[in-house]
């Protein structure tokens, strides 16, 4: 199992959900954190609560301006000698069909969600392949293993995340890199933040449960991406379903399935926030 202790770690959306909670649990491993996030007031808070809990670094960054990302990259190296550990946990979201919202909110959406992956992973990756060592993880979702309405664009990116990730693995396996891992994490709803408010139908969540907070991925990413190597660690564990079921029925079977689950309807109650 793989140790944390001093291990340098930037977690983009770092202030909030998935991102703060993943902080917690790394400080208390021991590891060294830095944690970026575009909200200012949320970024103090965190710090404050964090650096009673270990060494941890706060910047404001927009993941989405590649000049900031490589500033602040500059600035962790800089501060943390190095960085083992990349987590690119930032995400917005804007719920509705795709004719709801203008271009400009689907435009960020795939700033946000996938462009800023290729920014922040050309930063640390060089080093990362200097060492032969390191580890990215980038949060997917649940979504990313079938077909979301209200989530179109959304969606979209997380499908084009883990493909992301899975490709940037073989490239490393073919530069003989093979001490450089990657993983992606896929959560279905949880209950706060972002996706507040969206929830399958029955039966569907009874099969996958809505997830009651964000320290169950974030448990996720440190126990089973991170100490144990995991490529693609889905929660409720039954997400991983999804992918299987599809390649075992006829497509059409597939469809009226997704219907059945109560999916098509899960983000007709969706409140939360659009960035996480």
């Amino acid at each position: 199992m793989y140790n944390l202790k001093n291990k340098t770690v930037v977690i983009t959306g770092g202030a909030m959900g998935i991102g703060l909670a993943t902080a917690r649990r790394l400080l208390h491993e021991g590891a060294i954190v830095t944690i970026w996030d575009i909200n200012n007031q949320a970024l103090a808070t965190a710090y404050n609560e964090l650096k009673l809990k270990g060494t941890v670094y706060a910047h404001s960054c927009d993941v989405s301006n590649k000049r900031q990302v490589y500033e602040m990259a500059e600035t962790a190296i800089k501060e943390m000698g190095k960085v083992d550990i990349l987590i690119n946990n930032a995400g917005i979201v804007f719920g509705g069909d795709l004719l709801d919202r203008t271009d400009e909110e689907w435009e960020k959406t795939i700033h946000v969600n996938l462009t800023a992956l290729v920014y922040t992973t050309k930063a640390f990756l060089p080093g990362m392949n200097e060492r032969n060592s390191g580890h990215i993880v980038n949060l997917s979702s649940a979504s990313s293993t079938l077909g979301v309405p209200g989530l179109a664009v959304y969606t979209a990116t997380k499908w084009a995340v883990w493909g992301l990730t899975e490709s940037l693995r073989f490239e490393s396996y073919n530069n003989k890199k093979d001490g450089v891992r990657y993983s992606t994490v896929h959560p279905s709803y949880i209950a706060h933040g972002l996706f507040k408010g969206a929830k399958l139908g029955f039966p569907g969540n009874l099969i996958a449960p809505q997830l009651k907070d964000h320290d169950i991925i974030a448990k996720a990413i440190v126990e089973s991406a991170l100490k144990r190597g995991r490529y693609s660690p889905k929660r409720p564990i039954t997400v991983a379903l999804n992918p299987r079921i599809r390649g075992l029925l006829p497509d059409s079977w597939f469809q009226k399935l997704i219907i059945l689950l109560g999916i098509p309807q899960s983000m007709k109650n969706w409140t939360g926030r659009s960035n996480e």
